[in-house]
């Protein structure tokens, strides 16, 4: 069972943190791309859902384990033309068929759960031959500096920010989980500490 904080103080702090203006800004460089059968991993609150272009995507099916985020998310605004469906799932354990998908849109979610290989892995699964995979992440900075203290701060950040680590590879991650990387950009997220904001976006295809 959630414990209190999970219930009523998470929430309220992932929202502040994950709508800040930078953030969203990364969120517009990605969700737009989307298109046709569309499955969204980790789809917390729904921020991306105003980011969609309803004239590229079919539909758009949201999974997250935490029904208190999945509330939110079922009311998040959106362009009421947007097919939206939003269930109870872990993006380790995707309850959908082999090649379900045009598209995946992965957005600041596998800092935060338990596999990220395996996540990866079934993202891949749900792809169809030739979807594609869009992402925007937060993880291991390259400077050996700032790597040094993402992983001391890491114990405490992950204790108060809902299992959010601060230390895990982005892109190298996508590419060793069986995917070709087709775009790729990063940087420090402005206005955000460097231990917490180092960023990677792009799009990557099955290999």
């Amino acid at each position: 069972m959630a414990s209190l904080y999970d219930r009523f103080f998470l929430p309220r702090l992932l929202k502040c943190a994950c709508s800040a203006p930078p953030i969203a800004k990364q969120r517009q460089k990605v969700v737009p791309g989307a298109q046709g059968r569309v499955l969204e991993l980790g789809i917390g609150m729904g921020l991306n859902l105003p980011f969609y272009d309803v004239d590229r995507v079919e539909s758009v099916t949201g999974v997250d384990p935490a029904p208190e985020l999945r509330a939110i998310a079922e009311a998040a605004p959106r362009d009421p033309r947007l097919t939206v469906r939003v269930e109870e799932g872990t993006a380790e354990a995707l309850p959908f068929g082999d090649a379900s998908f045009d598209c995946v849109v992965c957005t600041f979610t596998l800092c935060s759960v338990r596999d990220p290989a395996r996540a990866l892995s079934e993202a891949r699964r749900v792809l169809r031959p030739g979807g594609r995979f869009l992402y925007c992440e937060h993880g291991l900075s390259p400077e050996p500096g700032i790597a040094k203290w993402q992983r001391r701060i890491e114990p405490i950040w992950k204790r108060i920010s809902g299992g959010c680590h601060l230390s895990r590879p982005v892109t190298t991650a996508i590419e060793a989980a069986g995917f070709n990387v087709a775009r790729h950009d990063s940087m420090y997220l402005p206005r955000a500490p460097r231990i917490a904001g180092w960023n990677e976006w792009g799009e990557a295809v099955p290999a």
